[in-house]
């Protein structure tokens, strides 16, 4: 866009028919992302979207000159490829979007983590491919009394996240061929609700067969002995931190010792924060200047080209030998970024209106 008018952008979020014929820039749950937009001269207006009425939406976004996406990975058992598809359409037709979905597959998948292993970030992390290789790999881990966090390779809300070990903590294999499909396991889903379980280890393989459906992968991390202590998350509008959130308790929380599975706590609140908190400060000076410049090189993406907003989960890691607390990379969002720290919003209307003129 060149000339003086003001920049018309869309707001694009799941719904149904009625939804999309109802909605305000007020009655929806981004009327805060709204106000931020037009404080800056923007003009936005809603655009609900679902796979039914896909046609609707493309006509509309290619009036527009810019599209803020808010769309899960799988929204009401359906994935994005009618989505994606329509939204790199749209990107040809030089309609801005973000976040593009070449770039989502690029650092908004559970594979990051694997690819960027190796930086102060990471932890001992595998990567299985199909279903075979998650049969054979998998006791290798779980033999000596490791415990796994497997993960599918696209997902939200704890979906496909796994917490795996072996039922019997007293009994260390000699080997990983001793154990058999029968073996027990201690499984527990992320998904809120859900309780630990105890199941042989190839009825757990046989759950992880629809996360290699299509493309699909799995992520195996070593689990997180300070996961009790919370997780940080750091909001960035492209390469800048713009608050933070943080969650003591979360989605694999562990229970007591002693008592039933029941009584695990189901994930708490996540509380925001602005940017200048200063017990993140130092995560959030190593995150802009070194870590993130890192990834950006391993997965060849230009600072200009970060979506312009997006998330990265740390878990605890083991203090350094100075007491310091070390941070290890959880996940990194990118799809469907909310909610999110009232301080990002002034920054995320900066970032799409100087995209835009």
């Amino acid at each position: 866009m060149t000339d003086m008018r003001r920049p018309k952008v869309a707001i694009l979020f799941p719904g149904d028919a009625y939804t999309r014929q109802t909605a305000t820039a007020e009655n929806n749950r981004f009327s805060e992302v709204f106000k931020s937009l037009k404080d800056v001269a923007i003009d936005p207006e809603a655009a609900v979207y679902n796979d039914d009425f896909c046609a609707e939406v493309k006509e509309q976004l290619l009036k527009l000159d810019g599209v803020l996406v808010w769309h899960n990975p799988i929204e009401g058992g359906r994935d994005r490829s009618v989505l994606d598809a329509m939204l790199s359409e749209l990107a040809l037709a030089d309609v801005f979007v973000t976040t593009h979905p070449d770039l989502i597959l690029k650092m908004g998948t559970k594979e990051v983590v694997y690819q960027t292993r190796h930086l102060p970030w990471g932890c001992e992390t595998y990567l299985y491919r199909n279903l075979a290789e998650l049969r054979k790999s998998l006791p290798l881990r779980l033999y000596k009394g490791e415990v796994r966090v497997l993960k599918q390779n696209r997902g939200h809300s704890g979906i496909g996240i796994w917490k795996v070990e072996l039922a019997d903590k007293s009994k260390t294999l000699k080997s990983p061929d001793e154990l058999s499909p029968d073996t027990l396991l201690r499984v527990r889903h992320a998904m809120r609700g859900s309780v630990e379980e105890i199941l042989p280890f190839e009825d757990f393989v046989n759950r992880c067969e629809p996360y290699f459906s299509g493309q699909g992968k799995m992520i195996d991390q070593i689990y997180q002995v300070r996961l009790p202590e919370g997780m940080v998350r750091c909001y960035l509008v492209q390469d800048k931190v713009a608050g933070f959130g943080h969650q003591a308790i979360n989605a694999l929380y562990p229970k007591a010792e002693g008592s039933v599975p029941e009584d695990a706590p189901q994930p708490g609140p996540r509380l925001y924060h602005p940017a200048t908190l200063s017990e993140f400060q130092r995560l959030k000076q190593i995150l802009e200047t070194q870590w993130l410049p890192a990834m950006q090189e391993i997965l060849g993406i230009a600072s200009p080209d970060l979506p312009l907003l997006w998330d990265a989960d740390f878990m605890f890691g083991p203090k350094s030998a100075e007491g310091e607390d070390t941070y290890v990379l959880c996940e990194i969002n990118v799809s469907s970024v909310f909610p999110f720290p009232d301080s990002a919003l002034p920054v995320l209307a900066q970032a799409v209106l100087k995209r835009l003129v």
